[in-house]
């Protein structure tokens, strides 16, 4: 369990409870302000995904973020921005909502809980705002990004967007079109009130998740090596392909991604099943 709290610049985070890693204690989440701390987003950016100047997301876009009601929220060791989050304003069916564009954390901070810091943050700006539904993009052949949203942070995904952005300059796309799962995080669902620990597991919360898995699709953790070895990249795209067909049909006949596994080993599984009262907060 956690609980809130305000810092100095109005965006709330979560104090860590226990279980959450120690490292990450004394990093602090705030929303960026200064000039120079827009141009360590962009820093940060390069280091974590080694995009060519044409993929590279400018200072100006995250000054403009921040200033039509998106967010750049940073994480601060010290002084200095090691992580940042960065979401746009959209409008759809009638109602606000927030894209989140980009998440990253430098690698010497990975795997110790900032990423998911940083998502919970941009929640409680996003709720103290009036708005219930935050959409990223993710790739479907991601291990751990697919664990820290739909287990971690409690999303769902239900589109399937093939070739999303095109082309990319990033070594970790290893030259596969950029396939992109949307994910869906409903802020304020029973779902994710209880993945975050805010509902206790025997709350009405516990219909939500009980339905059954139709659909599972498979990712080996092999992936991450065939797409980075030349020799192998054919394996990568062979399962690219097929992955993206069986989510496509599932999402086709009403399915939605509600829960991901894990094997000891390393390899992941999208369980998809039918999926209902997303807005209900009860």
């Amino acid at each position: 369990m956690s609980e809130m709290k305000e810092t100095k610049d109005g965006v709330a985070e979560r104090v860590l409870a226990p279980a959450e890693s120690s490292e990450v204690r004394n990093i602090r989440i705030e929303a960026v302000k200064a000039l120079a701390d827009f141009e360590r987003c962009v820093e940060v950016q390069l280091a974590v995904w080694g995009y060519s100047d044409g993929d590279l997301i400018p200072k100006r876009v995250f000054i403009v973020a921040n200033a039509i009601g998106g967010q750049v929220i940073g994480a601060f060791d010290r002084d200095v921005l090691v992580g940042f989050a960065m979401s746009l304003p959209g409008y759809r069916n009638g109602k606000p909502y927030l894209h989140s564009h980009m998440l990253a954390v430098l690698p010497e901070y990975r795997n110790s809980g900032l990423g998911r810091r940083l998502k919970l943050a941009q929640r409680v700006d996003a709720l103290a705002r009036g708005i219930e539904l935050m959409e990223w993009t993710f790739d479907p052949l991601e291990i751990k990004n697919a664990h820290l949203n739909i287990v971690r942070l409690g999303a769902i995904a239900r589109r399937y967007m093939p070739d999303f952005y095109g082309p990319s300059t990033s070594p970790l796309q290893g030259g596969l079109p950029t396939d992109r799962l949307v994910a869906e995080w409903w802020l304020r669902s029973v779902r994710v009130r209880r993945t975050l620990g805010e509902m206790p597991d025997g709350s009405a919360a516990a219909a939500h998740d009980s339905a059954q898995i139709l659909v599972q699709v498979a990712v080996p953790k092999a992936v991450r090596d065939w797409k980075q070895n030349p020799d192998q990249r054919k394996l990568a795209e062979s399962l690219q392909t097929r992955n993206r067909l069986a989510l496509e049909s599932a999402f086709a006949r009403g399915l939605a991604i509600t829960g991901y596994d894990r094997s000891p080993e390393g390899d992941g599984s999208y369980l998809l099943g039918p999926v209902t009262g997303l807005e209900a907060s009860e």
